[in-house]
This record gives structure tokens, sequence and C-alpha cells, in this order.
């Protein structure tokens, strides 16, 4: 432990340390993809895919040891006794923090399939990061604007259409898919301009989710229904380096994805106000929640 060091060093170190890691880690990620792109045998892929994955939980790892090295962190997590590896679950969560990412890839390491985002396709044409994407599995989505289907009203669903495909390798692949409802991070000057009727979240976005539910729906088994807590307020990256972040609570509720709440969000608008009504019943009880955690000092 090197908590004794002072902050800004424990900072600077953290930060250098975090930034080796990647690099080290990114040089093997990046040979594994290149094979795996230029040899589209579903075996030899789906073996580089595995071998990608644990490279990518090993990233996880070191990050996570480095924490423990730097920093004197008092963690309390309640929940997620019942997580497992196989299956396939869809995670939410609130989001005050880029603290909130390593949170969440700390806590579920190997208890559920890694964890992954949902990204725009044109993402994949990104130097170097979209070939990573594209070979650790990162699900792609097509999505097309209100604005373009005004004027090519025949593609209506066709970007779920497009999304469920690409996502069809999935229902012999176990995958965790995040998603910050949110939006955006959490920010007292967010909150006001919202108006948020709620006391330490901004208001949920359900078009994101929906999208999700639309494209992989038949295939997930359970939400993850995450509330991240910071009793001595929020922090930023840097806060964390520093070990000005010294206690993170996190609520885990393992909940089954009712078959009600999947429909068609675009085009029917009873769907659409009741899986609104639905989340917003979610946020409401995530308020109460950070309101219990960091009140609850047991």
């Amino acid at each position: 432990m090197l908590g004794f060091l002072p902050g800004r060093l424990r900072g600077v170190l953290s930060f250098f340390l975090i930034s080796l890691n990647t690099i080290l880690i990114f040089i093997p990620i990046m040979i594994v993809a290149l094979f795996k792109l230029v040899m589209p045998v579903p075996k030899i892929q789906d073996f580089c895919s595995r071998v990608l994955i644990s490279i990518a939980s090993k990233w996880v790892e070191f990050n996570a040891g480095i924490f423990r090295l730097m920093n004197r962190i008092k963690w309390k997590v309640i929940g997620g006794e019942d997580l497992k590896n196989n299956e396939w679950c869809l995670i939410i969560s609130n989001h005050q923090s880029w603290v909130d990412i390593f949170v969440l890839q700390t806590i579920l390491l190997h208890k559920v399939p890694y964890i992954k985002f949902f990204l725009k396709k044109e993402l994949i044409w990104v130097p170097l990061m979209g070939l990573a994407w594209w070979a650790l599995d990162f699900p792609f989505m097509k999505r097309y604007s209100a604005g373009f289907l005004k004027k090519h009203p025949h593609l209506k669903g066709k970007d779920v259409e497009i999304t469920r495909k690409a996502c069809e390798k999935f229902k012999v692949k176990p995958i965790s898919i995040m998603n910050f409802m949110e939006g955006t991070r959490f920010t007292e000057t967010k909150h006001r301009q919202q108006q948020s009727p709620f006391t330490s979240l901004l208001k949920p976005k359900a078009g994101g989710i929906a999208f999700v539910l639309g494209a992989m729906g038949d295939y997930l088994n359970s939400l993850l229904n995450i509330t991240i807590a910071y009793p001595q307020g929020i922090g930023s990256f840097w806060d964390f380096l520093c070990g000005r972040i010294t206690e993170i609570r996190v609520h885990i509720e393992k909940m089954a994805i009712p078959r009600e709440i999947l429909g068609d969000y675009d085009n029917d608008p009873e769907f659409r106000n009741f899986f609104q009504n639905w989340i917003n019943g979610l946020w409401v009880e995530k308020d109460l929640r950070i309101k219990h955690l960091l009140e609850n000092e047991s």
C-alpha cells in the first residue's frame, strides 16, 4: 500500500501505471485483432474473441491492483451474490463520474460476461479503436434519426432489424450490455437545467434502452439495476487517482426482464408511454436508494 504518499504524487503514479497498463495491453489486442480480421474462419475468430476478452479482463484486473496499491478504498457492495458469468444481461446504472466505469468493471469482473457498450456503426472506422471494439465483439448499432426517417419513411424499423441481425452471434455467446440511462454525468448545473424531479439523478433517457431491448430482448436473461453512491461527494477521476475518494457504496439488484417492456418504442405511442413510466418508476426507487446508501453507515 502506497497510501502514505502525498495525494498528487499518488495521482501522477496512478495515471502513469494505468497508461502503461493500457499501452502494454493494447499491443497484444491489436495483434490478435488483426489476426482475427485476416482469418475469417468462425472457429478461429471465436478462439480469438476468447483470447481478446481474457486480455481485456487482465487490463481491468491490473487497474484494480493499481487502485489497491495506491489508495485505501472502503467498499460496500450490497447484492450481486447470484450473478453468473454465463448469462446474458443488461446493466443500467446512474452516472456521476468517470470513476463509475472503473467501479462497475471492478465489482463485476468475472461475475458477468465482459462489459460492453452499444456503439454507433460509424465508430468502427475510428483508427485502431474501431478494430479493437470489433475484435472484442462490441455490438454496433445502426440508428436512424427522426429527421432522416421523415425523409425516408420506408426505412422505419430498419435500423432495429439491422442491429438485431448484427447481434445474432450473441445467441451462443453470453454478453453484458451497459447503459448509462441519464446519457451524461450528473452535475448540479445539469440537474437545474433539466428541472429533474429526482434529488440525486438526471432524467433517464428511455429511447436508448428500448432500442437495446428491441434488438436483443429475446437473448437477455436479466437486468442488473446498479446504484453507485459516493459518501464523500462526487469526485473527478483525478480525485480518485489522488486518493480523495476513500469510500464507495454500490447496490446491485438483479431483475427478470418483463415481457411487457419488449415492444415497438418508436412506432407505438401507447407502448412508449408505458415504457417511459416503467423506467421512471425504476428511477424513483433508485433516487431513494442513493439517499439510503448515503445515510446508512452500517
